[in-house]
């Protein structure tokens, strides 16, 4: 059916909260609530499930083909529940964009900050494990923060953070939380390699698209 009745539908009867502006293509999203600002938009074949919140802000964006899993917090599960205040959340702030292809294990919540982007194609943005340990599921977040940059092919493990104004290069391994702005981590794992001058024009940026 055409988008204007699908948004109507999908606000009416599931409770979200889609903006007349938005757009969403031929996609299976149902997460237990949606928020979807003016401007953003959803492109086709993506699926996002089993999740309790996705929220896109002003502009933001989700590309072609994204698979999106989680583990909703409602309903009688048995794992997690060491982990009372978990959320299975993927939150895109304003013009921030995820590219196409990627995976996104938001059993924990994924943090994207305004006007960052995952490029390319294939990441996988993974949330939880088992802990060998204590053999139980466990769970930590994810923090992409704003205007970073994270390359094609990495590999992003729960507990993990990025910094504003930061690149990630392709094919690293981000496994722990860093806190250096301006800053070009890579590797396997991945490491501070060498500092971004505060001029580069992508940190300045004003508009969500980059041309």
């Amino acid at each position: 059916m055409p988008w204007f009745i699908r948004r109507r539908f999908l606000n009416s009867v599931f409770g979200y909260e889609i903006h007349v502006g938005a757009r969403m293509g031929l996609a299976w999203v149902f997460p237990g609530k949606l928020i979807m600002a003016a401007g953003s938009h959803i492109d086709h074949f993506t699926t996002a499930i089993h999740l309790d919140l996705v929220k896109l802000g002003e502009n933001a964006s989700i590309g072609r083909g994204n698979w999106i899993t989680g583990l909703s917090t409602s309903g009688d599960h048995k794992h997690f529940k060491h982990q009372a205040d978990r959320k299975a959340a993927l939150i895109i702030e304003e013009a921030a964009a995820i590219t196409k292809n990627h995976h996104l294990d938001c059993t924990n919540e994924i943090y994207i900050g305004k006007f960052a982007t995952i490029a390319g194609y294939q990441s996988q943005f993974l949330t939880h494990s088992i802990n060998i340990l204590e053999n139980i599921q466990d769970s930590a977040p994810i923090k992409i923060g704003a205007y970073a940059f994270v390359g094609t092919n990495v590999v992003v493990l729960g507990g993990a953070s990025l910094p504003a104004y930061s690149v990630l290069g392709a094919k690293s391994l981000l496994n722990k939380e860093f806190t250096e702005e301006y800053m070009l981590y890579g590797g396997v794992p991945c490491k501070p390699l060498q500092t971004i001058s505060k001029d580069a024009k992508y940190f300045l940026r004003t508009e969500w698209f980059v041309y």
